[in-house]
């Protein structure tokens, strides 16, 4: 036989179609009956990364599709394992990031009968994608692989998922067969058709950023997903239009400009009188636009790749299209008829005035030495130490309750897409699986985790696949023994039969997390004090290797639920 007549399997052409398009990396855990699937695909060229658990792989392939702007890609066993993997499913369409979940699933002959892991995992996923598939034969593979790796980038990414029968996964074709299919389905897949907006709406923009007494520019995680930073950063140059971003937005334009309005972010956003808001939704995180927190009288100009978005939102002018070239068509009119705030326009200097009086007030803060530690003492440390390490800067990790609002406040970001933080969705637990899609995705830049004790503990034995890939990560948890900071009941909470257990928000005190690490070869630190801190700090860095740095806070410092006490 002609090697052209050779067969191949249903794995084979997973991984075939997979390289195909472009797929360059998978995160996972293998077992019946994805095992020879995840070592085809490294056989071709694929690097797969083995977690522990699937929820943890699920939101590194989220975070690798928006890193690199194609979609990660999620591998893991039938039902169970599927069930695993949802939320990294879902976070990844909370935060629109192109993601696609690979899952085995039972024979088709046995399905309905109780086989091994049997679950309706279309039906389970139905909620969490925006497009499902299965391939209930071989010669469906590539059509269905290239749609849904096609649909997770399109209008709005998100999640999608493939689902590959055991049957499926051992029926098999000649190899020139399944060319010809791959052909045919690459054919297949047209480039998306680029939403154009009309040149009247950007008219209509620019005249009303230019005709505001107080505008300001609003961008979130969708411009940093769009690559929109030179766009941006030309608007707010040649404008001098105040800009305020969202926390996955921090960095397009640097935290250090002088027309960041972060520290004045209150007076921002409830004075200014027109908002043109770039990729970031009018959700939560900015108050869903609403009084009081804005002005009633705020005209939003909304700019988002998805049309419902604006539907929903109801802005007095809205956009629909890519941040980037929307922003560059804006820039193109803007300079045919160009305006600029002076320094001294009222607005840039009350801007001004308020970010200079609260940073003033927080290096205030910051400039105390406080022991045991507060939050806000380390929080400055790990500052200055990322700070001195210039760039590229490191890609920084954020979760927790109050570790990642101070942090959120405190630590600084100068480059685009090295923030990445709970998100739309406040999920905890992303932590371990951000860094190592970080690291895996930016292999020139040092990753450097800052979390709370809880976020830390749902993925803290990931710290072993650090070391097994010997991937340049740093943790640094914040240890204040609980969620929130251990046991803060007040007296008449402390009754039943139970009375004596721990507080359920409580932890060990104390405890030695910088050992978990050093058990698989890693680098373990304990920092009580700012010397032992800074001395971590610099080992870790240098070193650029797996580490937990311990740091031990004071469990009463910091408050509980941080900055969302109005919702518990």
């Amino acid at each position: 036989m002609a090697d052209s007549d050779c067969e191949i399997d249903g794995n084979q052409l997973i991984a075939k179609s997979l390289v195909r398009f472009g797929v360059d990396c998978m995160f996972g855990v293998v077992g019946i009956p994805v095992t020879s699937l995840a070592n085809r695909a490294v056989s071709l060229g694929v690097r797969f990364l083995a977690f522990h658990n699937e929820q943890s792989a699920g939101y590194a392939a989220s975070a690798y599709g928006y890193l690199t702007g194609k979609p990660g890609v999620l591998l893991t066993v039938s039902g169970p394992g599927c069930v695993h993997g949802l939320a990294g499913l879902a976070n990844a369409m909370a935060n629109g990031w192109p993601m696609v979940m690979i899952s085995g699933s039972c024979d088709q002959n046995d399905f309905g009968r109780g086989d091994f892991q049997e679950l309706d995992q279309i039906a389970a996923v139905k909620p969490f994608s925006k497009f499902s598939v299965k391939a209930k034969a071989i010669k469906e593979i590539p059509d269905c692989v290239f749609q849904a790796l096609a649909h997770a980038g399109s209008g709005r990414p998100g999640g999608c998922y493939l689902d590959f029968p055991s049957d499926v996964l051992h029926q098999k074709i000649s190899d020139s067969e399944a060319e010809g299919l791959l052909g045919s389905a690459a054919e297949r897949i047209r480039e998306e058709k680029v939403v154009s907006v009309e040149n009247s709406q950007i008219e209509e923009a620019a005249s009303l950023l230019r005709h505001a007494e107080r505008p300001l520019i609003v961008f979130g995680k969708g411009a940093a997903f769009s690559r929109a930073e030179s766009a941006l950063t030309n608007l707010v140059e040649t404008t001098r239009i105040p800009f305020l971003p969202t926390p996955m937005g921090k960095g397009l334009l640097p935290d250090t400009h002088d027309l960041a309005a972060t520290a004045a972010r209150s007076l921002a956003i409830g004075k200014c009188d027109v908002a043109l808001v770039v990729g970031a939704r009018l959700n939560w995180l900015l108050h869903f636009g609403d009084p009081p927190k804005w002005s009633k009288d705020v005209k939003f100009i909304l700019v988002d790749v998805c049309r419902e978005e604006i539907e929903l939102r109801k802005p007095h002018l809205g956009l629909v299209g890519d941040a980037k070239l929307v922003l560059e068509k804006l820039n193109k009119q803007i300079k045919d008829d160009p305006f600029c705030l002076g320094r001294s326009h009222p607005w840039v200097e009350a801007i001004s005035r308020k970010a200079k009086e609260n940073v003033s007030k927080l290096e205030a803060q910051l400039a105390k030495q406080v022991v045991p530690f507060n939050f806000l003492t380390p929080m400055k440390i790990i500052r200055d130490a990322i700070c001195a390490l210039g760039s590229p800067a490191p890609i920084l990790v954020s979760e927790g309750a109050n570790t990642m609002d101070v942090g959120r406040a405190v630590l600084v970001q100068t480059e685009p897409r090295t923030r990445l933080d709970a998100g739309t969705w406040g999920t905890m637990g992303v932590g371990l699986g951000y860094c190592i899609a970080a690291a895996v995705a930016s292999p020139d830049r040092l990753v450097v985790a800052v979390e709370g004790d809880s976020g830390f503990g749902f993925s803290a034995m990931e710290v072993e696949t650090l070391v097994r890939y010997q991937l340049p990560v740093v943790v640094i948890v914040f240890n204040n023994g609980g969620v929130y900071g251990g046991d803060r009941r007040s007296p008449d909470e402390i009754n039943g039969p139970y009375k004596d257990d721990p507080a359920p928000t409580s932890f060990v005190p104390s405890a030695a997390y910088h050992i978990v690490i050093e058990a698989f070869g890693g680098k373990g630190y304990l920092a009580c004090s700012p010397e032992e801190l800074r001395s971590a700090l610099a080992e870790s860095f240098a070193a650029r290797k797996p580490a937990v740095i311990n740091v031990i806070i004071d469990p009463y410092a910091g408050s509980e639920s941080g900055r969302l006490q109005h919702k518990n």
